[in-house]
C-alpha cells in the first residue's frame, strides 16, 4: 500500500473520533506546554540574571565593615587612626578633641605599634585604604570606594522634598560599575578633590524629579537643603540583585559628600577589580593580608561579584532542571494515555485489520497505520499545546515572572510530542501488524 493511502486511510480514522483523539491528546497538550513554557522561564531566568548583573564586573571583589561595637586594632601604617584621621593627638573622624581629656590608653595607642585599644570606636575604611589595596595587592586593575545614605532633596517639578538614595563616590565608579551616560559627563577627579557640588542623576531620578532627563541637564537640585548643578544623567539600568540601584540614585563626589551631608558617619564599600577573573581567590586572599596588617582583629566582609553570578545561574538552572523533569513525567503520562487507546483501537478494530490483511496489507503497513495515527495524535496535541502556552503567558508574567517565548522553544515542543507518540505507540501498532488474518477475521 502505498503511503498516500495509508495516509488517508489514517485521517479518515481520526476523523471519524475527534473527540478521542482530544482527549488522548490531552497528555501530550500538557507536556508540549510544559516544554515550551520551561524554555521561555528559563531563557528569561538567564536574561534576568544577566540584567540585574550587567553592572557588575566579573572580577569585582567589594569590601566592607560592619561595626559590632567591639574593640579592635588600630591602623599601624604611619599610626593612623580608623578612617584615616590625623595621627598624634587628633580624634578620629577628623574632630578635634572636644574639651575631653584623653586616657593613657588613647594617648599610648597612638605611639605604640600593636594596636591594641580598648576604647570601642567605629572603623571606617577610607580613602587610604583603597590606596594601600591599590598598591600593595597585585594583580588589581582598578580601585575605587563607594558609600550611600538617604537624605531629602528638592528642586524641578516636586511639589515637595522627596527621600533619595545619596551615593558618594570617585570619578572611576562609572567604568568599574559597567555605567553609562545618556547625557551630560560624569563626576571628575577634580569635582572630588575641590568637594564641588555637582551630582549625576540616575534615569528613573531624573525623570521624577524634572519630568525628563534631558531637562535635568546643567538644572540644579537641593540635596540636604544645599544647591548640587547635575552635570549628567545616567542611562536606564533596569533591575539590579547587587549593590544600589542606579536608575533611582543621585550620585556625588565622595568628599563632597563626607562634607557636606555624612561627616564621617559612613560605611563605605571599596570595590577592588582582580585583572584576571581567574585570580579572584588570590586576589581576595592579598586583600586580606593587607587589611590584617593594617587593622588587627578587625572582620571585614569580602565578596566578589562572580561567585554572586554563578550562584544566582545556578539557582536558574536548578529551578530550569525541576521543570524539565516535570514536563518530562507529563510526556510519559500522555505517552502511556496514548499507547492504551491505541491498544483498545487495535482490540476494537481486529476485524478491520484481518480484512485489510487478506486484501494484500504487508505487515509493515499495519504497523506503518497505527504508527501514524499515533504520530497525528501527538502532533495534534503538540500544536495544541504550544497555542495552550501563548495563551497562558499573560497570566504566568502577572506573577512577576519573565518569559521569553521563542521559535526554537516551539519547534522543540513539537519535536518532544512526536518522538513521544512515535515511541509509545510502537508497541501497539506491532502488536496490530502482528495478528494472523484467519484469527482476525474470526475474531468477535
Amino acid at each position: 500500500m502505498r503511503i498516500s493511502e495509508l495516509l488517508r486511510l489514517v485521517i479518515i480514522n481520526l476523523s471519524q473520533n475527534k473527540f478521542k483523539v482530544i482527549l488522548t491528546s490531552v497528555g501530550i497538550i500538557v507536556g508540549s506546554a510544559t516544554i515550551m513554557m520551561v524554555l521561555a522561564i528559563g531563557t528569561g531566568g538567564k536574561l534576568e540574571v544577566a540584567e540585574q548583573f550587567k553592572n557588575l564586573n566579573a572580577g569585582a571583589i567589594d569590601i566592607s565593615y560592619e561595626s559590632n561595637a567591639a574593640a579592635f586594632g588600630s591602623r599601624e601604617k604611619g599610626n593612623k587612626m580608623p578612617g584615616g584621621g590625623i595621627p598624634g593627638g587628633a580624634m578620629p573622624n577628623g574632630g578635634g578633641m572636644r574639651g575631653a581629656v584623653p586616657s593613657m590608653n588613647d594617648f599610648f595607642g597612638g605611639w605604640g605599634g600593636s594596636g591594641d585599644r580598648t576604647n570601642q570606636e567605629k572603623l571606617v575604611l577610607s580613602t587610604a585604604d583603597m590606596e594601600e589595596l591599590a598598591v600593595f595587592v597585585p594583580d588589581v586593575s582598578d580601585v575605587t570606594i563607594s558609600y550611600t545614605t538617604t537624605t531629602e532633596v528638592e528642586g524641578g517639578e516636586l511639589e515637595s522634598a522627596g527621600s533619595y538614595t545619596i551615593a558618594g563616590v570617585k570619578s572611576n565608579y562609572m567604568t568599574i560599575s559597567n555605567l553609562s551616560m545618556i547625557t551630560g559627563e560624569f563626576l571628575s577627579g577634580e569635582n572630588d578633590e575641590n568637594k564641588e557640588k555637582y551630582c549625576v542623576l540616575g534615569y528613573s531620578a531624573a525623570k521624577e524629579i524634572f519630568g525628563s532627563v534631558y531637562a535635568a541637564y546643567d538644572d540644579v537640585v537641593y540635596i540636604d537643603a544645599r544647591p548640587y548643578v547635575v552635570s549628567g544623567v545616567l542611562e536606564e539600568m533596569g533591575s539590579v540583585s547587587s549593590g544600589i540601584s542606579p536608575d533611582t540614585t543621585i550620585f556625588i563626589p565622595y568628599e563632597t559628600g563626607v562634607k557636606y551631608i555624612t561627616g564621617q558617619n559612613i560605611s563605605p564599600t571599596i570595590t577592588v577589580i582582580s585583572a584576571d577573573v581567574n585570580r579572584v581567590d588570590t586576589v581576595i586572599e592579598n586583600v586580606k593580608t593587607v587589611l590584617a596588617d593594617s587593622y588587627a582583629n578587625a572582620e571585614f566582609t569580602i565578596s566578589d561579584a562572580g561567585t554572586k553570578m554563578e550562584a544566582a545561574s545556578k539557582s536558574n538552572d536548578t529551578l530550569q532542571l525541576l521543570l524539565i523533569a516535570m514536563a518530562v513525567i507529563v510526556f510519559i503520562v500522555g505517552g502511556i494515555g496514548i499507547m492504551n487507546v491505541l491498544f483498545v483501537s487495535v482490540k476494537e478494530r481486529t476485524n478491520e485489520i484481518g480484512i485489510l490483511k487478506a486484501l494484500g496489507c504487508s505487515k509493515r503497513d499495519i504497523l506503518l497505520e497505527f504508527l501514524f495515527e499515533a504520530c497525528f495524535m501527538s502532533l495534534i496535541g503538540s500544536i495544541l499545546g504550544v497555542l495552550v502556552a501563548f495563551g497562558i503567558t499573560p497570566v504566568i508574567e502577572s506573577f512577576s515572572v519573565r518569559v521569553e517565548l521563542s521559535a526554537q522553544g516551539a519547534l522543540m515542543s513539537l519535536a518532544f510530542g512526536v518522538i513521544t507518540g512515535t515511541i509509545f505507540g510502537f508497541y501497539p501498532a506491532y502488536k496490530a501488524s502482528s495478528l494472523i488474518p484467519v484469527a482476525a477475521l474470526n475474531q468477535e
